[in-house]
């Protein structure tokens, strides 16, 4: 029998059962409602980094989900863009915004759209990073 490690990377796709799409179709419902309660906010916060200086208003981060599938969890940028990636990702130097984002959690809403592309669900642990993983 293998162990959690190598089944969860063998990129095999599992049948779903009644349950996986109930929560799936709740994901979606979340989601969705979610979106259109929070568009405006995140479309203000789109515009604050953008306003703040160059770079794009979404961070993207190579993660790992469900079945070993690779996907890129969306957030709000909150660090100064580094197009050449001298410094790491955890050194360098906040927006303006940033800590409000951070402390708030609204950092996290483009999340949602991960929800709706089936890469994440509402309920349970992001998607793990591939370094932690190896």
């Amino acid at each position: 029998m293998r162990n959690a490690r190598q089944h969860q990377l063998s990129g095999r796709v599992e049948e779903h059962g009644a349950a996986d799409q109930i929560g799936r179709f709740a994901d979606m419902a979340i989601a969705c409602a979610s979106l259109a309660v929070t568009s405006p906010l995140m479309l203000i916060v789109a515009l604050a980094i953008k306003l703040e200086g160059v770079g794009p208003v979404l961070d993207r981060q190579s993660c790992i989900g469900c079945s070993g599938r690779r996907f890129q969890m969306l957030k709000f940028r909150t660090a100064m863009h580094d197009p050449k990636h001298a410094t790491a990702p955890w050194a360098r130097q906040t927006t303006q915004i940033g800590p409000f984002l951070r402390y708030t959690r609204i950092e996290a809403l483009p999340q949602l759209i991960n929800v709706l592309r089936g890469e994440m669900s509402m309920v349970g642990p992001d998607g793990h990073s591939p370094a932690f993983l190896d």
